[in-house]
């Protein structure tokens, strides 16, 4: 079934269709929807879930780790500030191994108050141990909750699923809406291995002395290691029943380029249009679209990368006395490359700026230009 829905409505299609058992989120835009719309179902009987009603965002997260431990199957929504009050319970659902499945509308941090999309607010939480797909439109958002949930339960790791504020999250597209009985047949109930449970008693979140901790965290890095095979497997098993498939990363098209740009979220569709014009000119670019980022597809992105002589990668985020984030980690996963192609790092669509194919232009034209970059970070469009 087609409907032409927003980013946000195809979350909570995703979780619907997911068959999740307990939500518990707090409002915040441009998040509120996601819940507003989870909130109907609930009260309609659409949906079979628990709806939690939470005095924050901290508590939101806090109530799906309690009811993930006892098996269920949780989700949550967030946005921006509300993500940073979450950051302790963040690590806390990582540490546990608890496949909670969070949807994430990239807004900027305070101050000055920014509603619009930014990376910043999810690259900060880079580091907790959840897994991140940044998805490039509401299809993608529907396909990618119900994707998540699938590597999750399987790692036994967190995920969430990260759409860009307004220009995903409010802005209607069709989307396909697979019927629940394929997706049941995709997705089976949630069965973990340890659960709380008064008949079977466990001992959950002790205290763990330095003898064991390291060995805890390094399970933590072996289920990442894990969920990239998991997720490229959930991913062609997806499209071979549902006719989409996504990738972990995406090189389009697919033949050697001379220049490749790097992009993540929706930026990736205005750049295609301005490949495909710069293609029919005849000059030798590509795209790559980066939608997991953690775990980082170190392999895959090298094998996209294998040939290019420049890189040019957009990032809309920046880490503070360094760089772009996204271009960062494309310069160390290359590090121990033999190819190693120049890499030129653009900062642009910071606090929801457009970013046009005007901007995509300026981009390829400096990276073609040169040979190499003027500067560590370029920064398109400054007013200086």
């Amino acid at each position: 079934m087609k409907k032409v829905i927003t980013g946000n409505r195809a979350v909570a299609y995703g979780a619907k269709l997911s068959r999740v058992q307990v939500i518990a989120a707090y409002p915040i835009t441009p998040q509120t929807t996601i819940i507003e719309y989870l909130a109907d179902l609930c009260a309609s009987g659409e949906l079979k879930a628990e709806f939690i009603k939470v005095e924050s965002e901290h508590s939101a997260l806090a109530a799906c780790v309690g009811a993930s431990v006892t098996g269920a199957r949780t989700f949550t929504a967030t946005s921006g500030q509300g993500l940073l009050l979450m950051h302790e319970i963040i690590h806390w659902a990582a540490g546990a191994r608890l496949p909670v499945v969070m949807a994430v509308v990239n807004r900027a941090i305070a101050p000055g108050w920014n509603i619009w999309t930014e990376q910043n607010d999810t690259l900060s939480q880079r580091d907790t141990g959840w897994m991140q797909f940044y998805t490039e439109s509401n299809q993608e958002v529907l396909d990618t909750v119900i994707q998540a949930y699938k590597v999750a339960e399987r790692v036994s790791l967190p995920a969430m699923v990260i759409l860009d504020a307004f220009v995903l999250s409010h802005t209607s597209e069709i989307v396909d809406i697979p019927p629940q009985e394929m997706v049941d047949e995709y997705l089976p109930p949630y069965q973990p291995q340890y659960k709380l449970d008064v008949d079977d008693p466990k001992a959950f979140g002790g205290l763990v002395y330095p003898a064991d901790w390291t060995e805890l965290r390094y399970k933590i890095q072996q289920a990442h290691q894990q969920a990239i095979e998991v997720a490229r497997e959930a991913d062609r098993e997806y499209g071979e029943l549902f006719g989409r498939s996504y990738g972990l990363v995406e090189k389009y098209p697919q033949d050697e380029a001379e220049v490749i740009l790097v992009t993540s979220g929706t930026v990736t569709s205005t750049a295609r249009d301005v490949i495909d014009h710069w293609r029919a000119r005849g000059q030798k670019v590509s795209l790559l679209k980066v939608r997991l980022f953690r775990p980082f597809p170190v392999e895959d992105l090298r094998r996209a990368l294998e040939g290019a002589e420049k890189v040019a990668v957009i990032d809309r985020n920046f880490s503070f006395g360094h760089g772009g984030i996204f271009a960062q980690e494309i310069k160390s996963a290359l590090y121990m490359n033999s190819h190693r192609p120049t890499l030129f790092s653009f900062i642009a669509g910071l606090g929801g700026r457009d970013i046009t194919p005007a901007t995509v232009e300026k981009v390829l034209n400096y990276t073609v230009s040169r040979d190499r970059p003027e500067e560590e970070a370029i920064w398109i469009d400054l007013k200086k």
